[in-house]
């Protein structure tokens, strides 16, 4: 089949985040104007460059811009917690639309820990936190939605890496089961994973 976005596809749900999978899973803690914490996971996530290293998260929604991108973009600070099988259900719990002064970590029931660097805290469960200072939000405009684009991007200022989770100096996401979006309410598990060196290197 062949179609073009938005003019219509004749299926019963859009698959396009389906095609572009998988994808890691940005969990994110932020803080709002008064002190109270935000987290939320989006699923339009990546790494963007590695010098210095940049992260970046969509946070697209109807009617209004959502809490994590308002929070970042104000307070300055974000940081990502790695997702793992063990965190499954609380990542999806904090996927709630709820008010903006409702602490997602608490009805969670996840505990929290303090960064280094920043003031958002991580979760402490998580083995692997980015501490990010906010770089800049860019808008991309929609066709006829009712609200905006944004993709947010920071700057990894520290990193959390649980000692365990370091095998011979390496990190193991299949190890850690780390999780991954596909599309629809469909996830994945890191597993099956193989090395392929890129020609000239040895590593």
């Amino acid at each position: 089949m062949f179609y073009e976005p938005g003019r219509g596809h004749g299926l019963p749900r859009d698959p396009f985040k389906a095609l572009v999978a998988p994808r890691p899973i940005g969990w994110f803690t932020t803080l709002n104007a008064d002190g109270g914490v935000n987290l939320a996971p989006y699923s339009y996530f990546n790494a963007m460059a590695d010098d210095p290293p940049v992260v970046c998260f969509s946070a697209g929604g109807p009617g209004r811009v959502k809490d994590s991108a308002r929070n970042a973009a104000e307070r300055g600070e974000f940081v990502h917690n790695l997702v793992t099988w063990d965190l499954r259900e609380q990542m999806n719990a904090t996927s709630e639309e709820v008010g903006p002064g409702i602490d997602e970590a608490r009805l969670a029931g996840l505990d929290l820990a303090p960064c280094e660097l920043v003031e958002p805290p991580r979760v402490a469960a998580s083995p692997v936190s980015l501490e990010c200072r906010y770089m800049r939000t860019v808008e991309i405009p929609q066709n006829g939605g009712d609200g905006p684009n944004l993709v947010v991007f920071g700057e990894v200022v520290g990193v959390h890496i649980g000692d365990d989770c370091l095998v011979g100096g390496r990190f193991d996401p299949e190890a850690l089961e780390v999780v991954a979006r596909l599309g629809y309410a469909d996830y994945a598990v890191v597993a099956g994973a193989f090395r392929m060196p890129r020609p000239g290197l040895r590593d």
